[in-house]
């Protein structure tokens, strides 16, 4: 999403005057502006400065007396139910947008993605696509509480770019109005080729199949790589002497599909000369932060692809991960068309998974503070669209809470669950918090209620960064999941954390301004309760209470400042000679 529309130009507008207008607001593109009469595109090198674009000039900034409108570019083809509303009040509350998405159609998901501007921003996927553009019609210049809302597309990108002799007749903008959703064609989209999905296909084959899928001196994988256009890999010498060896094919959505169902017919002919009778099912592997919405609430989604494809599904249990082995195994029965059908749908729905979790993992990043999201264990590792570690990167606001070397110090965070989750959490006779916790890395326990009457429980959490992070997302993620919120509540969850009595003043800074501030960035509320009494080690507790993202940046925020303090006490200690007081 970093190609740009920008409407509204005069005729007399030319390419020199808009990279000239570019570099004024210090908005880098790459290439050159493509004019047609009153409107142009343009490349931004990134997601981040085309949102910054029409952050800035969008309904802000004018060209020979018109106000520019500066959108994603998106084409016919490609758009889809997803839309990008930005410029939503920062105060809003979420039932107030809640009801206003559901004037146009089903919301099946609505996202806030963080940005630095003032104002919010969400990706909302609608039940259809005449929804979405139903929404897009009557939201877009949608003036709530003095804010006029933007709507725009997110790209489908599953959608097969169209061919040349497709493309609609070039000429003026198509829309609704003057702030109308996004043009109707894109010049030299069918030109472009298909990108290579991020998200690899990796299929289990059983291991006696694995020399007809070579072939004699792999004649037959290399014909199946050219005709499908994919790259495959065959991981021949993982798990030595396991019945089933893993394939991981790398191409389009289109590409993978292709190879993986040459892979099955193969496998089939292969089966008949050798009299194997026994059914041969696709086994697709699928990192386990997807699977949860493979399935789907009470497994709607994934009973839905069943009755599409006829085909018979099941997902390998939770008990079979472990922290060097993320992946569900999830087993497809059917004829191969159906098995093929099937695969698409998953893929597709995986693939909609990690695109989300990038998108918001790209912008959470540089907000994070200490976290190494390589560390993390969110992504396949073979995926080339990692984000980088921010631990490698130049350390934002005056520097990251912890070194790049060494191990980061573990925390300890107190997070407070509805009582009734307590069993859910913990799982049949304990397998999932023990799951969790070597997901985590982390130690994870919960205290005893302080009474019979309870409504909460305290999950408490011990480790470092990345545990945490790992952990407290889980537990966001399974009361979701378990619906002890509901269907458009968002999950916001009360965190405590203990800092030194003399640092408590730091979080809250002159007149409440650091506190402020921390709650204003992060969307978090975060409270130091005054007249407290120190414990025996000296430290009074923080509340944060938010979303799971607002919770994290509000956390790392605070550690960054304790850390902070803890370095200046060890400059004065180092300064005057004196030995580092003992934490008790």
């Amino acid at each position: 999403m970093n190609k740009l529309y920008i409407g509204n130009l005069s005729e007399d507008a030319s390419p020199v005057e808009l990279e000239r207008l570019f570099r004024e607001w210090k908005i880098p593109f790459s290439g050159q502006f493509l004019v047609k009469t009153g409107y142009a595109f343009v490349d931004c090198p990134d997601e981040n400065w085309a949102m910054k674009a029409i952050d800035t000039l969008s309904g802000k900034v004018e060209l020979h007396g018109k106000l520019l409108e500066v959108e994603h570019s998106v084409p016919k083809r490609q758009r889809s139910r997803k839309l990008q509303i930005r410029n939503i009040p920062p105060h809003l509350q979420w039932e107030v947008l809640d009801s206003l998405l559901a004037q146009y159609g089903t919301v099946e998901n609505c996202e806030q993605v963080n940005t630095e501007t003032e104002t919010a921003i969400v990706n909302v996927t609608y039940g259809a696509k005449d929804q979405a553009r139903h929404a897009i019609e009557k939201l877009n210049g949608y003036q709530l509480e003095n804010y006029d809302l933007k709507v725009t597309y997110i790209p489908d990108e599953m959608t097969t770019a169209q061919s040349p002799q497709q493309q609609p007749p070039q000429g003026g903008r198509r829309g609704f109005g003057q702030r109308g959703p996004p043009r109707q064609g894109s010049p030299g989209a069918g030109a472009r080729p298909k990108e290579q999905s991020d998200v690899p296909l990796r299929v289990l084959v059983p291991t006696q199949f694995v020399g007809a899928i070579i072939g004699k001196e792999g004649a037959t994988i290399r014909n199946i790589t050219k005709q499908t256009q994919s790259k495959i890999d065959i991981h021949r010498k993982e798990n030595a002497g396991a019945a089933e060896k893993p394939i991981t094919i790398h191409s389009t959505p289109e590409g993978c599909s292709s190879a993986c169902k040459t892979l099955m017919e193969i496998m089939q002919k292969e089966a008949q000369d050798t009299k194997f009778t026994e059914e041969i099912p696709l086994k697709i592997l699928a990192h386990n932060n997807f699977v949860g919405r493979l399935i789907g609430k009470e497994g709607r989604n994934l009973k839905k692809i069943e009755q599409d494809t006829d085909t018979k599904i099941t997902i390998s249990p939770l008990q079979d991960l472990t922290l060097y082995n993320p992946e569900r195994t999830i087993t497809v029965k059917g004829s191969i068309e159906a098995c093929a059908k099937a695969e698409e749908e998953v893929m597709k729905k995986v693939r909609e998974s990690y695109e989300n979790d990038m998108a918001a993992m790209n912008l959470q990043s540089h907000l994070i503070p200490g976290i190494n999201l390589n560390a993390l264990g969110l992504f396949p590792l073979s995926s080339p669209g990692m984000p980088p570690s921010p631990m490698s990167a130049a350390p934002p606001c005056g520097g990251a809470s912890y070194p790049s070397f060494g191990q980061p110090e573990s925390e300890t965070v107190h997070l407070f669950i509805p009582a009734l989750a307590v069993g859910a959490l913990i799982g049949k006779q304990g397998q999932h918090i023990k799951q969790l916790s070597r997901f985590a890395g982390a130690s994870i326990k919960i205290a005893p209620a302080e009474g019979p009457e309870a409504k909460q429980r305290v999950v408490i959490i011990s480790g470092p960064p990345e545990a945490q992070f790992k952990a407290q997302g889980r537990i966001f993620g399974k009361l979701k999941e378990e619906n002890f919120f509901g269907p458009k509540e968002e999950v916001k969850l009360e965190a405590h954390i203990k800092v030194l009595s003399h640092a408590a003043g730091r979080v809250i800074g002159k007149g409440g301004k650091t506190v402020n501030e921390l709650q204003n960035l992060t969307s978090a509320e975060v409270v130091v309760p005054r007249d407290q009494t120190p414990d025996e080690n000296d430290e009074v507790i923080v509340k944060i209470t938010g979303h799971f993202y607002a919770s994290q940046l509000a956390q790392r925020k605070i550690q960054e400042i304790l850390a902070q303090v803890k370095r200046q006490q060890q400059q004065k200690t180092v300064q005057s000679g004196q030995p580092q007081p003992r934490r008790k």
